[in-house]
């Protein structure tokens, strides 16, 4: 890895493929993710996932790609609460770190680790540590020595790296 100088953010148009891709990675591997969401790609024409093709499949039909059922509730959730205003996905980007978090986690199947994650690589903010991440967990406990870091002790730790816990983040 070369040094780290810049966390982008992405176009605003790809946030909710972004959140798509979240969902359906949650708990799978790289290759296996990426190969339903392949699959799941070739279920658009033109490959174009919008939230109103998605509310048009069949949830059969989703499954059949390799995506569960519990996985298709959240994406219809995600899709209905976006064409409802539910979730402004547009104004993320003006939105602090806590508000984007509150947002997202109202959709199904997004909990605060999926809302960070989205805060550090598509919006790319420079300031997130999140403490819900066993990997940065335990690049704390190897860095810093300590066998179980409590929450008070990685905040002690990661408010010294701010405004750029995003980067620290990374290099664990």
């Amino acid at each position: 890895m070369g040094p780290l100088t810049e966390i982008k953010s992405q176009p605003r148009d790809k946030y909710f493929l972004h959140l798509v891709d979240s969902i359906i990675s949650q708990q799978l591997s790289g290759k296996a993710s990426a190969t339903i969401l392949s699959r799941f790609q070739k279920l658009f024409p033109d490959q174009e996932i919008t939230p109103e093709k998605i509310l048009e499949l069949n949830d059969q039909t989703i499954r059949d790609v390799g995506i569960s059922f519990g996985k298709i509730s959240y994406l219809k959730d995600l899709s209905v609460k976006i064409l409802d205003g539910s979730i402004e996905i547009k104004k993320l980007a003006k939105m602090s770190d806590q508000d984007v978090i509150d947002h997202l986690v109202k959709v199904k199947g997004i909990g605060r680790w999926t809302a960070e994650m989205f805060l550090m690589f598509t919006l790319g903010r420079k300031d997130v540590y999140s403490l819900g991440d066993l990997g940065l967990t335990n690049g704390i406990k190897k860095l810093y020595q300590i066998e179980n870091p409590t929450k008070e002790q990685i905040l002690k730790i990661t408010d010294k790296w701010s405004p750029y816990r995003s980067f620290g983040s990374l290099v664990l």
